[in-house]
């Protein structure tokens, strides 16, 4: 059984394999029942592909090791807020709740706590949104 502050250490720990890989760190978790069905990071610099995001990946093995397309009672656990393409899988996966840590990245590298700040896991939040800006300065 996997709690919300054992996801948040694996989204955290997968974002960050995602950032020494030099993929944009970004992970994800599906969970059907306390349980993890899949986890994923993004990999769309190693297999070049635009839609390897980690929502994206994450669904689709779920959809595979479930059998079936439908995840409507499945939750999606994901670092940063989805964007559109992946919220429109998401919907179309019919995932019944999507949680993120960290809302946005604005235009000056600074983010916004969201959703899962409940679970008092404001140490784990900080240390993603600190990943996440050193990545996009890197990047300049």
């Amino acid at each position: 059984m996997a709690d919300n502050k054992e996801i948040i250490k694996i989204l955290i720990k997968l974002a960050t394999k995602a950032y020494k890989k030099g993929e944009i760190p970004v992970s994800a978790v599906v969970v059907q029942n306390e349980k993890i069905v899949s986890k994923k990071y993004n990999l769309k610099e190693k297999i070049k592909d635009v839609t390897a995001h980690a929502e994206i990946l994450c669904i689709r093995e779920s959809a595979k090791k479930l059998k079936r397309w439908n995840l409507s009672d499945c939750d999606l656990y994901v670092t940063l807020k989805p964007c559109n393409m992946c919220m429109e899988i998401i919907k179309q996966s019919r995932i019944k709740t999507v949680y993120y840590l960290l809302d946005k990245l604005d235009y000056k590298h600074e983010f916004s706590k969201t959703n899962i700040e409940q679970i008092k896991c404001e140490e784990d939040i900080d240390t993603y949104q600190q990943l996440l800006s050193d990545f996009f300065q890197n990047m300049r």
